[in-house]
């Protein structure tokens, strides 16, 4: 009897192991490089707003580009910003700052090429609607993540 008790928990405690192990992999599977991530959220617009295949395809391909050139810009300063500011001079403050409109401006530019092409094969308020649907995904994505992106704030 002694033993049998020694092998059912020797086995359970291998499944709950064997478990454990086997959803860590899963989950890294799971995750999504942000090309991948980007086509997501593309085709989820595009059911959404209930696009033809066609017009679905030619979003899906343009999101992507334009992401693609936003994501070639670099990232985006952070707070590393408000610590340097109050301890840099202020020729490096002017330079922070120069360099941020800089970089939206850059981002605004490619946001006003992508309108132009978007503009192409959907209506104005089709296209108002991808920006409102695009603002409430990296919302809840940036939520979902903790990084603490207000309600309302524009990338």
């Amino acid at each position: 009897m002694r033993s049998f008790v020694k092998t059912l928990m020797l086995a359970v405690a291998l499944t709950v192991c064997c478990g454990t192990v086997c959803a860590q992999k899963s989950d890294k599977q799971q995750r999504l490089t942000r090309e991948q991530l980007a086509e997501k959220q593309a085709r989820h617009i595009a059911g959404v707003m209930a696009m033809d295949d066609a017009t679905s395809e030619r979003f899906v391909d343009t999101y992507c580009k334009c992401q693609k050139e936003i994501w070639a810009l670099g990232p985006r300063r952070g707070k590393g910003g408000r610590r340097h500011a109050q301890t840099g001079t202020d020729a490096e403050c002017q330079k922070e700052i120069k360099d941020r409109f800089d970089h939206s401006r850059r981002i605004l530019d490619i946001r006003q090429k992508y309108y132009e092409e978007y503009s192409k094969f959907l209506t104005q308020k089709q296209i108002k609607r991808v920006y409102e649907l695009e603002r409430q995904m990296m919302s809840r994505l940036a939520k979902r993540n903790g990084n603490g992106y207000r309600k309302g704030h524009r990338r």
